[in-house]
């Protein structure tokens, strides 16, 4: 049996509150996520704190990325191509935890993000498909 690679991988789309990094995201936040770790660098991370829209302008990202950049909206980040493991330089540069950064992603308090990792994570009980509604 043949699988079409493309609609195997637009399955991944159909999981509430997830994001699959695949080979489309990573092309596509190819830069933001060079822009991101461009902040392992002093320097750089001076640069951005002095001012962040000309730091990006360096960066050939469309305006959305930027935008969801200096908005700092975490998801929107992901879902344009961003890679967690490579945002963490920008929320490490503000001086957030990942815990404090996955927070706002959440939409939970700090306390309550914590809460709910250490009781276990989500309950894998629940909206298990967009399409569906299950």
């Amino acid at each position: 049996m043949t699988v079409d690679i493309h609609e195997y991988l637009a399955e991944f789309e159909d999981i509430p509150g997830t994001r699959v990094y695949t080979a489309k995201r990573a092309r596509e936040g190819y830069w933001m996520n060079q822009f991101a770790m461009s902040l392992m660098k002093a320097e750089n991370r001076e640069r951005w704190k002095a001012d962040e829209k000309a730091y990006l302008a360096d960066w050939p990202m469309t305006e959305e990325q930027r935008q969801s950049i200096l908005d700092r909206d975490y998801n929107r980040m992901l879902d344009l191509g961003g890679n967690i493991y490579f945002l963490a330089k920008v929320f490490s540069t503000d001086g957030l935890s990942f815990v404090q950064a996955v927070s706002t992603m959440t939409g939970m308090s700090v306390e309550d993000y914590k809460a709910m990792m250490i009781a276990g994570g989500r309950s894998p009980i629940g909206l298990r498909s967009k399409s569906t509604g299950d």
